[in-house]
């Protein structure tokens, strides 16, 4: 199978199930800035080395292709199989987020995002995460969508944030208060 189609050319794709729209659909712009998203946990865990830190953040990279799976989809099309994603999903990531949190000083200030290349890599993560789910939300007031991709990205964004911290608490980095 060649990479190139060419068929996308003239500024237009096809959803799964063979709708053409244009690239600049809100659809392509939601499904495209979650894998955007994706890309950056890439990045994110490339600083982990406990092997079931890796195993859990590829299971989160691989809902993130779930969600892409279902946003990349016409909604006309009821037939086709897709993906699920369960508020279970959605527990596993706060309970992650209550891991992290046990071992971290309570948080009393804004934070910058800085101090390492791991910490601010989490905080892009963080803010395309935050992007994503406006695309998402703005997907879902044209198109009727389940809100659980919704509540999915917006834990995603805390557990990111809460990871950053986590982060730069192993790499011995002070958290920079912002002092407006």
């Amino acid at each position: 199978m060649k990479v190139y189609t060419k068929k996308g050319d003239n500024g237009e794709t096809s959803l799964y199930g063979g709708t053409r729209v244009p690239k600049n659909h809100i659809r392509i712009e939601a499904y495209g800035t979650v894998d955007e998203l994706n890309s950056c946990v890439g990045v994110v865990m490339a600083y982990l080395q406990r092997e079931e830190e890796i195993t859990f953040w590829q299971g989160v990279q691989s809902r993130l292709f779930d969600i892409g799976a279902i946003l990349a989809t016409d909604g006309r099309k009821k037939s086709l199989f897709l993906p699920e994603v369960k508020e279970e999903h959605i527990e596993e990531l706060e309970r992650e987020i209550d891991v992290l949190e046990e071992g971290l000083e309570p948080l009393k200030h804004f934070i910058l995002p800085s101090g390492h290349i791991s910490v601010a890599q989490c905080h892009v993560a963080r803010t395309v995460c935050r992007r994503a789910e406006r695309a998402v939300v703005a997907l879902g007031q044209e198109e009727e969508l389940s809100q659980v991709l919704v509540k999915y990205l917006n834990r995603l964004s805390d557990l990111l944030f809460v990871m950053s911290r986590e982060l730069g608490r192993r790499f011995d980095v002070k958290e920079l208060k912002w002092i407006p």
